[in-house]
Order: structure tokens, then sequence, then C-alpha cells
């Protein structure tokens, strides 16, 4: 019986955030040459997932710790950092082309700033918020040592997912595709997220 809940949590995890694994590439990718932001990234990853099966396993026991109206304006938070994050590459842009022209300056190039573990966090958990839906009615019907069994498998899942986002962000070919792509890719992939949520969750009567 654990070893057939080990096997349907391990399952269930990969199925509802395999998404998040091209976020993660692209977060990993962003801390290239930051052995302090890889930690960060990898701790807002456990911080956000955390705070998913937190309320999962709260929501499992009636506390509703997030109401499922709410579920869909998590999209906002995303959507936010998406937006900053391409400023932060139009003002970089500006700073190395400022000609019309589009000549390059002697200037630098503008290095990539590795996202905080906080930021991390809350797109992982934005990004997951429709996860709590999917656990809720699973946690419900199990009892607390599946609980247990299942808490523990997602959270060794998450160093899994980790490990598999930095392994992408660091093969050759991914990372000199990052290093060239990933401060546009990143506010698309952000804002995407966050339109998505919001769009498919009938956020502002959307």
């Amino acid at each position: 019986m654990a070893f057939t809940t080990l096997g349907q949590a391990v399952a269930m995890f990969a199925v509802t955030n395999i998404d998040d694994l091209v976020v993660l590439a692209l977060f990993f990718g962003q801390a290239a040459g930051h052995r302090a932001g890889v930690f960060r990234v990898a701790l807002g990853q456990y911080l956000g997932f955390a705070a998913i099966l937190a309320a999962s396993v709260l929501g499992s026991l009636g506390a509703g710790l997030l109401p499922e109206a709410l579920i869909p304006y998590l999209g906002l938070l995303p959507l936010v950092l998406g937006i900053r994050a391409a400023w932060r590459a139009w003002r970089a842009w500006r700073e190395r082309y400022p000609d019309a022209a589009g000549s390059p300056t002697s200037r630098p190039s503008v290095r990539q700033v590795a996202p905080a573990a906080l930021a991390v966090a809350g797109v992982t958990f934005a990004n997951g918020g429709d996860n709590i839906g999917v656990y809720v009615p699973v946690f419900t019907t199990t009892d607390a040592a599946g609980l247990i069994t299942y808490g523990a498998a997602f959270l060794v899942m998450v160093g899994v997912w980790c490990a598999l986002g930095h392994f992408l962000a660091t093969r050759p070919v991914v990372a000199r595709a990052l290093s060239r792509s990933s401060h546009v890719l990143l506010p698309l992939v952000l804002t995407g997220i966050g339109l998505l949520i919001l769009v498919s969750g009938g956020a502002f009567g959307l």
C-alpha cells in the first residue's frame, strides 16, 4: 500500500509540475555563474512548493487556507514579475544600444542578476496554485500515513525537479541559448503564465 501511494505521489507531482521545469531552467540560466544564485533558486522552489503543500494539507483538513476564488488572482504575481523583468531587459538594452541605429556602445553588457529566493517562491506558488485543487481531494481521501508519504515524496521530487532544471540550464547548447535569450524568454514565460492563470480562472471577469 505504501509503495502504491508513493508511486501515485511521484506520478501526480510529475504530471502537475511538468511546466515548472521550463521556468526552473530559465531561473537557473539566469543564475548562471552565481553559486549563491543557484542556491536561491532551489530555496525559492522549496519555499513556494512548501506553501502549496501546506495549503493543500490544510484544505484537506477543512481549514480552507486559500479560498478557491482567490486562486486565479495569483496570476498577478508572475505577471508583475514578468513585466519587471521585461523593463530591466529593456533598460539594459538601452544602455548598451542608446542610439537609434542600434550600434553598441563601448559599455560592457549588463550582467544578469540572479533571481531572489522570494521571487522564485512567488512564481512557484502562483504557477502551482491550481495544483491545490488537485491535491486537496486526494489528500482528503487518504489517512495520516498517506499524507506523510505524499508530503515526503513531493519534497524529494522538488529536489529532483531542481536537479533537472539545473541540468537543462547547464547543458552547453541550452546554456548558450539561455545566455543569449533568457532576458527575453523569462519575461515572456512569466507574463504568459500570469495571463494564463488569470484568463483560465476567470479573474476580473475575463
